[in-house]
């Protein structure tokens, strides 16, 4: 009795329920929300300071430049003060040694003048040799005097030139070292104005 044995029983159990969706709270959202509102917070308070420190900036900056402004003028000042006072300073010499130059030609002038009356007289009391003499006398007179004349007048032209050449070279050294001192404050006080804003902004 053979045969094919019978087949197994098959039973079939019903599908599980679907599961139930159960609303587990969490702090994710509320954190992210948080930190939101301090990130906002802290750019706020980033922007004031920024604000602050710009305004302090610039009224410090511009403090420097008003002060270095102020600095440069009183500087022209008195560069233009000394200069001016060399220059009065070499027109009083000038004026000086042109009033002594016409008071030795005034008593040259004199003198020969009194030499020629004397001259004159003595012509008028003698005549003939001594017209002759005298007129000889006078000549030679004439030419020592204009000789004298001529060699005071390049003397005092000599030394007025000396004079004047002497006042252009202070006048000049004098711009000269106003200048250089000009230029020295100049790049000290650019110097410490850079050193006292690189000094802020580390600060």
């Amino acid at each position: 009795m053979g045969g094919r044995p019978p087949a197994p029983r098959v039973e079939y159990i019903p599908a599980p329920p679907p599961p139930v969706t159960v609303a587990t709270p969490t702090q994710s959202l509320k954190t992210q929300v948080e930190l939101t509102k301090i990130s906002g917070e802290q750019n706020r308070l980033n922007m004031e300071t920024g604000a602050e420190l710009d305004r302090i900036n610039e009224e410090f900056y511009t403090g420097q430049d008003l002060r270095r402004y102020r600095q440069r003028g009183a500087e022209e000042r008195l560069a233009t003060e000394t200069k001016g006072e060399q220059e009065r300073a070499t027109l009083g010499t000038r004026g000086a040694e042109t009033r002594q130059t016409r008071e030795t030609e005034g008593a040259q002038t004199r003198l020969t003048r009194a030499e020629e009356g004397t001259q004159t007289r003595r012509t008028r009391e003698t005549e003939g040799a001594q017209t002759r003499a005298t007129r000889e006398t006078e000549g030679a007179q004439t030419r020592r005097t204009r000789e004298t004349e001529g060699t005071q007048e390049r003397l005092t032209t000599q030394t007025r030139g000396q004079e004047q050449r002497a006042g252009i070279r202070e006048s000049g050294s004098e711009t000269r070292r106003t200048a250089l001192q000009q230029e020295a404050f100049r790049r000290y006080k650019e110097n410490r104005d850079f050193q006292q804003s690189r000094d802020a902004y580390k600060s």
